[in-house]
């Protein structure tokens, strides 16, 4: 990793602090149910996903639990980890196999989507086994979260979308943005030699 390379994911790792904790010390809108975050910080995420590399995306994925666990405390930084993890596998997931058919495409929202409600149900799962939920609450609040997952997943990928030609402008040491990886906001397949894979 070169020095452009460190310096590029140092500045996406203070854009996903500034992020999180913007959502953490801000209340949630109104419409979202109880503790439900729109996950702004997942935008980052996807970029470095698609764009960047997926070791430097699961390295800033880890990196922003740690900055949770200090800032927040030992569940909060569980729940980061769990939702994250989960979150970070699945869409590392769906980017693989669409990097392996070739000529398929697949929507920025719709991994957005789905890495969205991993990350919800993710979390969820660390909270029944830590806590004692009742199970009318736990039928009741999964559907809630796969929705509310579903929405914030739509919100992110659209915003990752519009934000891209800005990005791609600024971002002169990644090879993959030259190498056509999106196309009108679908991500293809991209140089196999490329030292970012």
């Amino acid at each position: 990793m070169n020095t452009k390379q460190i310096a590029f994911s140092g500045l996406m790792l203070a854009v996903i602090f500034v992020l999180s904790t913007l959502e953490f010390l801000f209340a949630s809108p109104a419409f979202l149910p109880p503790h439900v975050k729109p996950g702004l910080a997942n935008i980052v995420t996807m970029y470095c996903v698609f764009h960047v590399g997926k070791a430097q995306a699961v390295y800033l994925n880890l990196t922003k639990s740690l900055f949770v666990f200090v800032m927040r405390g030992p569940m909060a930084g569980l729940l980061s980890l769990s939702g994250g993890l989960l979150s970070i596998s699945v869409i590392i997931l769906l980017s693989t196999l669409f990097d392996r058919r070739q000529g398929e495409k697949i929507s920025y929202a719709a991994v957005s989507v789905a890495g969205a409600c991993a990350h919800n149900l993710g979390q969820y799962a660390v909270v029944l086994l830590l806590m004692s939920i009742p199970m009318p609450f736990i039928v009741y609040y999964l559907p809630v979260l796969i929705i509310s997952g579903a929405a914030m997943g739509l919100l992110t990928g659209t915003l990752l979308k519009a934000l891209l030609p800005a990005i791609q402008d600024k971002s002169q040491y990644c090879p993959k943005l030259r190498e056509g990886g999106c196309n009108n906001g679908k991500w293809r397949n991209s140089n196999k030699n490329s030292r970012w894979r």
